[in-house]
Formats: C-alpha cells, sequence, structure tokens
C-alpha cells in the first residue's frame, strides 16, 4: 500500500525498504482496508475518510476507558478531543455526545495542532481543570489516522520515514477529581516547554493534498540539548532526582529520538522497553501512543505505591511536555 500511495511508479523502492527497516515497526493497525488507500483522490475524500472511522474508533475507546474506571457516561463533565490527522466541524467529540449518551451540558475541548505531545499534554490540561473541580470527572480522547496523511507520489524522505513509522489508533483516559474515588496514578505536577526558534521542525505544511509532513533531522539534536535540564529542573523541584523514578513513560517517537532520550537522561538498561514495545507492536501513533505506553506501564509493570513516575512527550513547536506521577 505504501508504495503504491507514495512512490512514483518509476522510482526505486530500496530506499523506501530501507527506511521502513530503520523504523524498526514490525505491525501497525490501519484505519481503511489497504486497498482503499489507492482510490482517495483528493484531501476531501481523505478527510471524510477520516471522520467516517475516528467516530466508531473513539467511541469505542471512551466506552472502554469508563467501562474499566466503573463509571457511565452520564458521569463525565469534560471530554478533551485530539487529533492532528484530520478535521471537523462539528468536532469529533461534539459528534460523540448522543452516541455515547454523554449529558447534554457536557464541556468540550477539542484540539488541533499539538501532534505527538498531546497525549502527555492532554492529561496536564485535565489536570489543570480537575484542580477547579474536584468533584468532576474529566476524559481525553485521541484518535490518530496517520495513515491517511501519506502523501501520493511524495518520495520526500520526510514522507518515507513517515509512511514506516506511523500507524493508527487511538487511546482514551479517564481521570477523575481529589475529591473522587479512583484508582491509579496520581498526577503531582505539569510542565509544558516551547523552545525558540524551532518552528520549521516538525509538523504539517497544509496542502492541495491535505497534511504533507515537516521532519527535520535536527529533532534527536534538540532532544539531546533540551531535555537533560528540563527534565532535572522539573524533578529538583519536587526534590527529585531521575534515579528516583521508578516508571519511565515515555512517547515512541522513533528509533533516532528514543535512543537520543535514552543518551541525554543517562537511563538505566530496559527504562524504555515498554516503548520500544509499543513501537514495534503498533508504530508511533502520534498522540495516541504515550497514552498506550501508559496503559501498558499499568498492566504489565505496576511500580510499587509510593513512588514516581514521569510521562513524556515532545512535539511540533518545537516542545515538550513533562507529567509527574505517584503511585
Amino acid at each position: 500500500m505504501v508504495a503504491e500511495v507514495c512512490l512514483p511508479e518509476d522510482a526505486d523502492r530500496r530506499v523506501l525498504d530501507r527506511l521502513h527497516r530503520a523504523a524498526r515497526v514490525s505491525t501497525r493497525h490501519t484505519a481503511l482496508p489497504l486497498d482503499r488507500y489507492a482510490g482517495l483522490k483528493n484531501f476531501g475524500e481523505v478527510n471524510d475518510a477520516f471522520i467516517a472511522a475516528a467516530v466508531p474508533l473513539g467511541a469505542e475507546a471512551v466506552e472502554g476507558a469508563l467501562d474499566a474506571a466503573g463509571l457511565s457516561p452520564r458521569d463525565v463533565d469534560l471530554l478533551m478531543f485530539t487529533s492532528v490527522t484530520g478535521i471537523a466541524a462539528p468536532s469529533v467529540d461534539a459528534r460523540l455526545v448522543g452516541r455515547l449518551g454523554l449529558r447534554p451540558d457536557v464541556r468540550r475541548v477539542p484540539v488541533f495542532g499539538l501532534g505527538c505531545v498531546a497525549g502527555a499534554a492532554g492529561i496536564a490540561r485535565l489536570h489543570d481543570y480537575l484542580l477547579g473541580r474536584p468533584d468532576d470527572v474529566a476524559v481525553l480522547l485521541s484518535v490518530e489516522l496517520c495513515s491517511l496523511t501519506f502523501q501520493r507520489n511524495d518520495p520526500s524522505p520526510a514522507n518515507l520515514v513517515a509512511s514506516g513509522l506511523f500507524g493508527d489508533g487511538a487511546a482514551a483516559v479517564v481521570a477523575c477529581g481529589a475529591r473522587r474515588r479512583a484508582t491509579g496514578p496520581a498526577v503531582i505536577d505539569t510542565r509544558s516547554r516551547i523552545y525558540p526558534d524551532t518552528e520549521e521542525v516538525m509538523g504539517w505544511d497544509i496542502s492541495a493534498s491535505g497534511f504533507r509532513i515537516v521532519l527535520d533531522a535536527s529533532v534527536p539534536d534538540l532532544v539531546r540539548k533540551n531535555l537533560p535540564e528540563e527534565v532535572d529542573g522539573f524533578l529538583a523541584g519536587h526534590g527529585l532526582k531521575r534515579e528516583d523514578i521508578t516508571a519511565w513513560v515515555c512517547h515512541p517517537g522513533g528509533p533516532r529520538v528514543l535512543e537520543a532520550v535514552e543518551e541525554a537522561l543517562e537511563l538505566p538498561a530496559g527504562a524504555l522497553d515498554m516503548t520500544w514495545r509499543s513501537l514495534a507492536a503498533v508504530g508511533n501513533l502520534s498522540s495516541s501512543s504515550v497514552l498506550h505506553v501508559l496503559r501498558d506501564t499499568l498492566a504489565e509493570r505496576p511500580p510499587p505505591g509510593g513512588t514516581a513516575g514521569l510521562m513524556l512527550a515532545m512535539g511540533p513547536g518545537f516542545c515538550s511536555e513533562l507529567v509527574l506521577l505517584r503511585w
């Protein structure tokens, strides 16, 4: 599918194959059957496909998260929706209110443009909201259908790298205010940081054919330059050091980015195993990915009680988001 959509007929497939092997992604999910992608002729058709797939997939994610939390749709006071792979008005969250049976007075916050950082940033913004409304329930929904953004007949390195790295998926998180009974880790604090003069490093160029990826090779160097000071300063404000973190919930930006994170933070062997496994199993799901890593951390290796975890993600801006967790 990728070769048929992304490469001109006379292109050399060996470059594509080499880039896909380097992505270290073994399997991925796609929103559509593979034979449908070549038939999408323009951005309008692509975006219609996004909406048609995002609504039921988002509904499934929210229903699953509420069920796991022992809550009903009527309990939800705030629904935040994030995606960077399609647009809709009414937004996807609005289309889910009646479908899920949410209250008509539910607060909605559709977010576009944060990209990969939005999973961590979304949890941080839910935390901000719940500080002022400790009796409320807030839900973050991420739906990212990255396969719909692959550009046809575009053999540029950025497009070919993206075509091997990104997958389709969704995730939902239920967060409860301090006066509600809840399980799982507590959010202790958050930090957002945008780095100057980096607007052209990562994001989209919007064209007649849709979202054309911007992905500069300097991203790993930006991680090495900025992340250690950012993490150390954030942790120091809570009397913590890197060695105090028992769970690193890191967005799987790609092999070079993950290697840069490991090197920059001097992480012990295996600290990012969950992230590497997620990358191999489903690819980079943009904002949904770090939420998948959080789920896997909770399910497979819950840290001992009273310990700290750190969620971190980076995205367009160029920016980072840190979320300090406590079990």
